[in-house]
C-alpha cells in the first residue's frame, strides 16, 4: 500500500489496488482508461491510467506500476499492468451493478437489489434468477431480460479481453458474440479471416491484424485467399462485377505484400472451393467473379428472359381507345411522345421507362395504370427505399412498399419468403427508381415474380448508377433487347421550374441559369474559398431558407456533399450542423466516432431485417437511455430501438452524401461544391443532387468545381457482364 504522501521521484514500480469509484476514460478500441479509485489509507480519490480491455464502476483495480506527477494534472499512478476483478464488498456491488454494465439494471434497482441478496446477488443472478421476482416491480420478462445481460456481458468480456490480448480494438465484441455466441473465441481463433466476411464493421485489416498476432504466416494460402476475397469485394464496392486475373493478381499481392504465384495459388484454390467463378471474357480475358455476384447477374439475364416470354396477362388491347378514355379519366391532355410510349409498354410483357424530371413519367404511369385496373388487372408497386415507396405511393394513389418489405424478408432465415417457389401474386410488378437497384437485389426481385405477370422498370438512367454492384438499368437499356420508352420533352408547367430546367441543362453538358430572383426555386451561390463557401452553407441552412421559406432547418432542409470526408464532406458538415442546430440537447451518447442525442437526425448505413430499417433510411432520435444503453429512433412515426453496441449502424445525416441521396426527395436540398471535391465532380452526381430538391435548391460553389462538375463525363465504367448476357440471349423476343 502507497504512503499518504507518495514520493514522485521514486519511480521504483510497485503494486496499488482499490475500489474504482469513477471510470473518467476509457477507450473501447486501445483499452487505455483514466480511472479515480479509492485506495485504502487514501483521503482523496487516486488517479489511475492504464489499459484495460474493459473497466466498470464498482469493480476492484490492482495496477503494477510507478507513481508521476503530471504538469497537468497532478499526481496519478501510472500502471504498467492493470487487473480488473468483480467486487466483492457490498458498496462495490451496488455501484458496479447500477454503472449500467447490465441492461435493465440501474442505480435504483442495484441498492435494491443489494439489500435484498447481499454478497451473494450474483449467485441469485446466475443460480437462482427466479428469486429475482422476489422484490417488487420485477417481473418474468425483466427477470429474464436481467439474466440474459448478465451472461450477455461476462460473455463479451472474456471476448474483449481475448481481443485486446492480441493487439485487436474490442468495439465489435457485442456483434462477434451475438453471432458466434459462446463458441466466439474458438471460432475467431481457427480463422479470424471469417471475421471480415460474417461481421459488419470488421474489415479485412481488422481480421488481419488478428491473424497475425495468432501467429498465421504473411504469406499463408489461407491469408492469401481472404485477401483475394477482400480485393474483389472493394472492386465491388466500386460498382465492379468481376475483375479479370491478372490485375486481380497484381492488386492482391500490392495489397498483401506476398509474391504473385500465392495470389495465383489461393485464386485457383478459392475456384475450387466455388467462393470464386471465372468466366472468358469478349476478349478472352479471364473474368474472376465472386459467386455471388456471377449467379445474380445471370440469374437477371434468365428471368428477364423467362418474363418476356408469352403474352401480356392483359391481352391485345386497343390503345387508340383506350387514350381518350383515359384522358377523360385522369383529366390529362397525353402528348405525341406519351402516346407511342403508352403503346410500347402496353404492348409489352416487360417494359422500361425513363427520362428526367418534368417529363411526364408520372402522368404516363398513372396512365397505363388506369387502363390496367380498368381490365382488373392486380397490380403491385415497389420502390427500392422507403421514401421513393412512400413517393410512389402518392403518386398514384395506390400502395406502394420497399422491395425488401414486399419479398418478405425473414430475417431468421436471412431470405426473402418471396422468391421462384413462393412468388408474388400479380399481374403487373412496376418498380419506381429502379436505376437505384444492384444487380443482387434485381435478381432477388425477378425471381418472385410469377412467369405469367409482366414487368414495368421506371427510372431516370441518367442519375448515379446503384450504391451497390452493377449498373442494371443502364445495362438493360444498352443491350437493346427490352422494349424502352425515353422521355425527353420538357411539359410547360415543368419548365415554370428552374429546378427541372437546371438539371436537364447540367444533364446536357450545359452550366445552370443563375436568374436573381428571389422567388425562384433553384439558387446558385458562388464563394471564392472553402472557407467562403463553409461560412454561407452554414448561413444558408440555420437562418436564410428558414427565414425566407419557413422550412424547418433539420427536418426539411438537407446538406448533400459530393464525398464524406474533407472540410466540406459529409461527416465535417454534420458535426457542425449538429452543434448548432442541436448542440444543447442531452443526454449525449458517444459511440464509434459519434455523439448522438435526443433530437439528431440520423441515416441508416445498412440494411437490418431485424429491425426492418434500411441503407438510406433517415429519422430523428426520440431517447436516449443512459441507464439501459439504448437509443429509441423515430423513422416516419415508427420506433426503433438500438443497443449502444449498434450505434456504428447510423450515422448524423443533417448532411449525407448524394450517393445515399439516392431514391429520396427533400423539401429543400443545399449542395457544397468545391475543387477539393475534384475526384467525385461528375455530370450526373450533379444531377442527382439536383434532381432530389422538392421545393428548392440551391448550390454553394467554387466557381472551378461547378464548371469541373458541369463538363465531367468521364464517369467510371463499371465491369459489369449483364448486357452482354442479355445480347447474347437476344433471340428470345
Amino acid at each position: 500500500m502507497r504512503p499518504t504522501q507518495p514520493n514522485p521521484l521514486d519511480d521504483a514500480p510497485e503494486r496499488l489496488s482499490g475500489l474504482i469509484e469513477r471510470v473518467t476514460f476509457h477507450s473501447e478500441t486501445s483499452g487505455f482508461c483514466v480511472l479515480r479509485v479509492k485506495v485504502r489509507g487514501q483521503r482523496e480519490l487516486v488517479t489511475i491510467i492504464g489499459s484495460a480491455a474493459s473497466v466498470t464502476a464498482g469493480e476492484y483495480v490492482e495496477g503494477f506500476g510507478v507513481w508521476v506527477n503530471d504538469r497537468q494534472h497532478g499526481l496519478q499512478f501510472r500502471a504498467h499492468q492493470l487487473q480488473i476483478v468483480p467486487p466483492t464488498t457490498l458498496e462495490g456491488i451496488e455501484k458496479y451493478l447500477g454503472s449500467g454494465l447490465v441492461r435493465g439494471i440501474g442505480p435504483h434497482f442495484a441498492k435494491r437489489l443489494v439489500n435484498a441478496f447481499g454478497e451473494q446477488v450474483f449467485d441469485i443472478i446466475e443460480q437462482s434468477p427466479d428469486r429475482l421476482q422476489e422484490l417488487d416491480g420485477i417481473g418474468p420478462q425483466r427477470q429474464a431480460r436481467m439474466v440474459s445481460a448478465w451472461a450477455e456481458q461476462k460473455a463479451v468480456r472474456e471476448i474483449m479481453i481475448f481481443l485486446q490480448s492480441h493487439g485487436v480494438g474490442a468495439s465489435r465484441a457485442v456483434r462477434i458474440y451475438k453471432t458466434y455466441g459462446d463458441a466466439a473465441i474458438v471460432r475467431v481463433s481457427e480463422n479470424p479471416y471469417r471475421l471480415a466476411l460474417d461481421i459488419h464493421g470488421i474489415g479485412f485489416k481488422t481480421a488481419d491484424t488478428l491473424a497475425q498476432r495468432l501467429g498465421i504466416a504473411p504469406d499463408s494460402l489461407i491469408r492469401a485467399q481472404a485477401g483475394v476475397r477482400h480485393t474483389l469485394s472493394l472492386e465491388s464496392e466500386q460498382g465492379h462485377c468481376y475483375c479479370p486475373r491478372d490485375p486481380l493478381i497484381t492488386q492482391a499481392a500490392k495489397l498483401l505484400d506476398i509474391p504473385d504465384d500465392i495470389i495465383a495459388k489461393a485464386i485457383d484454390a478459392e475456384l475450387a472451393e466455388e467462393r470464386l467463378i471465372s468466366e472468358t471474357g469478349e476478349n478472352g480475358e479471364d473474368y474472376l467473379f465472386l459467386a455471388s455476384l456471377q449467379r445474380a447477374e445471370r440469374g437477371v439475364a434468365q428471368h428477364l428472359k423467362r418474363l418476356s416470354a408469352g403474352t401480356p396477362p392483359w391481352g391485345a388491347l386497343a390503345v387508340d381507345q383506350a387514350i381518350p378514355w383515359v384522358e377523360q379519366r385522369t383529366g390529362l391532355t397525353l402528348s405525341n411522345s406519351q402516346r407511342e410510349a403508352l403503346h410500347t409498354a402496353l404492348a409489352a410483357k416487360v417494359c422500361i421507362i425513363t427520362g428526367g424530371p418534368g417529363v411526364g413519367k408520372t402522368t404516363l404511369v398513372n396512365s397505363l395504370l388506369t387502363v390496367l385496373r380498368a381490365k382488373r388487372c392486380q397490380v403491385t408497386l415497389f420502390a427500392p427505399t422507403g421514401r421513393a415507396a412512400k413517393r410512389l405511393t402518392e403518386t398514384t394513389g395506390l400502395a406502394a412498399r420497399t422491395v425488401h418489405r414486399g419479398l418478405e424478408f425473414d430475417p431468421k432465415r436471412l431470405a426473402f419468403k418471396r422468391n421462384s417457389d413462393n412468388p408474388l401474386v400479380t399481374d403487373l410488378l412496376v418498380l419506381d427508381e429502379s436505376s437505384m437497384m444492384d444487380v443482387v437485389l434485381m435478381n432477388q426481385l425477378l425471381r418472385a415474380v410469377p412467369d405469367s405477370a409482366g414487368l414495368l422498370l421506371v427510372g431516370d438512367v441518367d442519375q448515379l448508377p446503384s450504391v451497390g454492384p452493377g449498373r442494371v438499368l443502364a445495362d438493360l437499356i444498352e443491350s437493346g433487347v427490352i422494349p424502352t420508352v425515353r422521355l425527353t420533352e420538357i411539359f410547360r408547367q415543368a419548365a415554370a421550374s428552374r429546378i427541372i430546367v437546371n438539371a436537364h441543362r447540367i444533364q446536357r453538358g450545359e452550366s445552370p441559369l443563375v436568374e436573381r430572383n428571389p422567388d425562384n426555386d433553384f439558387h446558385l451561390l458562388y464563394a471564392d474559398s472553402p472557407e467562403a463557401l463553409f461560412d454561407k452553407l452554414m448561413q444558408v441552412v440555420t437562418e436564410r431558407i428558414p427565414a425566407r421559406y419557413g422550412l424547418h432547418p433539420i427536418d426539411d432542409i438537407q446538406v448533400l456533399s459530393p464525398m464524406n470526408r474533407g472540410g466540406l464532406g459529409a461527416r465535417a458538415l454534420n458535426a457542425e450542423l449538429q452543434q448548432r442546430l442541436n448542440g444543447q440537447a442531452e443526454p449525449k451518447i458517444a459511440k464509434f466516432g459519434s455523439t448522438f442525442a435526443p433530437g439528431d437526425k440520423v441515416l441508416q448505413l445498412i440494411n437490418n431485417y431485424d429491425k426492418d430499417v434500411y441503407n438510406g433510411d433517415i429519422g430523428r432520435i426520440a431517447r436516449v437511455d443512459l441507464d439501459d444503453k439504448t437509443v429509441f429512433v423515430d423513422f416516419d412515426g415508427r420506433i426503433v430501438r438500438y443497443d449502444f453496441s449498434e450505434l456504428d449502424e447510423l450515422t448524423l445525416a443533417y448532411a449525407a452524401s448524394i450517393h445515399k441521396a439516392q431514391g429520396s426527395e427533400y423539401p429543400a436540398v443545399v449542395i457544397p461544391l468545391a475543387v477539393q471535391h475534384y475526384l467525385l465532380l461528375e455530370r450526373n452526381l450533379l444531377y442527382t443532387a439536383v434532381t432530389r430538391g422538392r421545393r428548392l435548391v440551391v448550390v454553394i460553389a467554387e466557381p472551378k468545381a461547378l464548371a469541373m462538375a458541369v463538363r465531367n463525363h468521364r464517369a467510371l465504367r463499371r465491369a459489369t457482364r449483364l448486357s452482354a448476357r442479355l445480347t447474347e440471349a437476344s433471340g428470345w423476343l
